[in-house]
């Protein structure tokens, strides 16, 4: 990668470039993506390595296969024998199945508030919220997403903010009409947010629908979403 190398994912499928706001960088060196900021953000996740509130500069994903994880591997141990191996133990991690090449950006702006999303999704897995049937097995699929902001979030803020993000990743999913159980899909049983915000002073004390800071989030997510989530469909279906 040159220094011309648009703002995102370093692969041959990272054609949406975020331009002109760039809240992190990312490179894919498969089984590997990396989103990497400047300086350590506030974080907030359920990510397998480093979840709940963090303090970090990068984000990965591990690409696995079906054989990667068999009934003897402990996926929590792989997962850090591998982050280990690149040197990236600071990092909050998560891990898929899905190509990481394949992983899609969105940036929106409202106000002074930017957001960028990087997202991979597959829908192998995919579930309906409330529903109780359970999904088919068709291998392992999910959908991982870092979503941050250029806006300092208090703690509050940043609980509210990944609810945000939740709820626009819904809705990409939503609008992609893919069926499960004769019903539309809202999401897989295995996906990650990640939210992250700049550390500082007169951070913001709410991240809703009516802020700048929920505006900008949810519109990034769902372009990255929805991006993605045509992709994997695409593969699928001739």
């Amino acid at each position: 990668m040159n220094d011309s190398t648009p703002p995102a994912v370093a692969s041959e499928k990272a054609q949406n470039a975020v331009d002109p706001a760039t809240l992190f960088t990312a490179r894919c060196e498969r089984p590997l993506l990396i989103a990497s900021f400047e300086r350590p953000q506030a974080m907030l996740s359920w990510a397998m390595a480093r979840p709940g509130f963090q303090t970090a500069g990068r984000v990965a994903w591990l690409e696995v296969r079906r054989s990667d994880l068999t009934l003897e591997v402990d996926a929590f141990a792989l997962l850090r024998k591998r982050l280990s191996e690149a040197e990236l133990e600071d990092a909050v991690a998560m891990m898929t199945s899905r190509d990481v090449s394949a992983a899609r950006t969105g940036a929106a702006t409202t106000g002074q508030t930017t957001a960028q999303c990087l997202a991979t999704v597959g829908l192998n897995n995919a579930s309906r919220a409330g529903s109780l049937a359970p999904h088919a097995d068709a291998g392992p699929g999910t959908i991982n997403l870092l979503a941050a902001v250029s806006t300092p979030l208090t703690q509050t803020a940043l609980i509210e903010a990944l609810s945000i993000a939740a709820e626009a990743r819904t809705a990409a999913i939503i609008d992609l009409a893919w069926p499960v159980g004769g019903e539309t899909a809202t999401g897989t049983g295995t996906d990650c947010i990640v939210v992250a915000a700049p550390e500082g002073e007169s951070a913001e004390p709410f991240a809703g629908l009516h802020t700048e800071v929920g505006r900008a989030l949810a519109a990034a997510v769902y372009e990255a979403v929805a991006a993605a989530g045509r992709d994997w469909i695409a593969e699928r279906r001739p």
